[in-house]
């Protein structure tokens, strides 16, 4: 599975229709931490994307849902399930740590 984007336009269908979990990494071109990120939600994407689907919010270009989820510092990942937020992780993380704190959605 590869992470895609999706957009204020898009959310609703893509993250909040969705019939199984969804992690959605709030990002932007300018944030370094967000940039390192990336290979490692392409990682897990790739081997847990059965279980979990994993894209991204460029918060710059999607201002409607950023502000809808009060995202207010970035990188920020929030697991819906079944429309709700169920978690929320600050911070970009390494592998091994991100998938521990998703172990519940991919365990």
């Amino acid at each position: 599975m590869m992470v895609k984007e999706v957009t204020d336009e898009s959310f609703d269908r893509d993250v909040l229709g969705s019939d199984k979990p969804v992690l959605v990494d709030f990002w932007a071109s300018w944030c370094a931490p967000c940039r390192e990120l990336a290979p490692t939600l392409d990682a897990i994407a790739a081997e847990h994307g059965e279980k979990l689907e994993i894209v991204k919010l460029n918060i710059e270009e999607n201002p409607a849902t950023t502000s809808r989820y009060r995202v207010m510092s970035i990188p920020v990942m929030k697991v819906f399930r079944n429309g709700v937020v169920v978690k929320s992780i600050m911070g970009a993380k390494p592998k091994a740590k991100l998938e521990r704190k998703l172990q519940d959605f991919i365990g």
